[in-house]
């Protein structure tokens, strides 16, 4: 009818679900963990997929999930359940993970946590190669999760998981620090490498920049997941060892692996065991008082 105006109805693409399966990572519902662990696999760190060599740690394992893109493996260590996943590197890869690991979320009585354990480089001439961080806040240098909230909103982990990471860290007596993860999309320009001889404007401030910033370490991961997770209402955190040096410029793959992956298993035990602890109180949150 002329001068009729037509309402457009919204078109939005398809999920990659079939029959309730992750088509992109092979998971079902209801398979997931309440406390799950993102990692990559990284030549740096992982001489196999970061989910295999992670999940053979655990008391018992079972594989649930198995495509080109991902792994991942739901079981139990120290009698916590816990899914792993292995994924590619970068924040856009882990969104895709992340998304089908909540589509996969069984039904629990505790918040869900969504940890990484990785690799990372220093930023900093106080953490060296074999170090590890774990990530208090990051900053939100990759794009992906510019998508669902504005860049001010910050990236911040869970206090009960950063203590129980520390906890663990301390009791392995292997070096830690807490304090600030960059995630960058470029791990070469955008961590202030030269690309095959060609360097952008301002490449050369980089590293002096984000050290007097106070940033302890560089990787690509952390904070896409800190950012889904606190926007779900989850609970999230990041542990990572540092494998090279933007100040030293040694690199030493491998270096601290071991202690990153028991740091976070062993914080996720210690997580379930305080979140029990505060249940038995009556209440919401545990804090330092209750014991551990």
């Amino acid at each position: 009818m002329k001068g009729e105006i037509m309402s457009e109805k919204r078109v939005a693409p398809p999920q990659f679900v079939d029959d309730g399966v992750g088509l992109l990572t092979g998971i079902t519902p209801g398979s997931v963990a309440p406390n799950v662990i993102i990692a990559v696999h990284d030549p740096l760190g992982f001489e196999a997929d970061a989910a295999d060599v992670i999940s053979e740690y655990f008391d018992e394992r079972t594989l649930i999930g198995g495509t080109t893109m991902f792994r991942t493996y739901t079981g139990t260590y120290k009698g916590t359940p816990i899914t792993v996943c292995g994924t590619g590197g970068g924040a856009p890869e882990t969104e895709l993970a992340f998304g089908e690991l909540v589509n996969g979320l069984g039904e629990s009585d505790v918040v869900p946590t969504f940890i990484r354990i990785g690799t990372s480089g220093s930023a900093a001439p106080n953490v060296s190669v074999g170090d590890l961080v774990i990530a208090t806040a990051c900053v939100r240098d990759e794009a992906t999760s510019a998508a669902y909230v504005s860049p001010s909103y910050p990236a911040v982990s869970s206090f009960e998981v950063v203590a129980a990471m520390a906890d663990a860290a301390t009791a392995l007596d292997h070096p830690f620090h807490l304090g600030i993860t960059r995630s960058t999309d470029s791990i070469f320009a955008g961590q202030g490498r030269p690309f095959a001889g060609y360097n952008p404007p301002g490449i050369e401030d980089i590293a002096t920049t984000w050290a007097n910033a106070k940033v302890l370490n560089y990787e690509r991961e952390a904070s896409i997941i800190l950012t889904l997770a606190n926007l779900l209402g989850y609970r999230s955190g990041n542990v990572c060892t540092v494998v090279n040096s933007a100040v030293s410029g040694e690199v030493d793959a491998g270096a601290g692996v071991r202690e990153a992956i028991l740091t976070g298993l062993d914080g996720l035990a210690l997580l379930a065991k305080r979140d029990s602890i505060a249940q038995n109180a009556g209440k919401s949150l545990w804090v330092p008082s209750m014991g551990s």
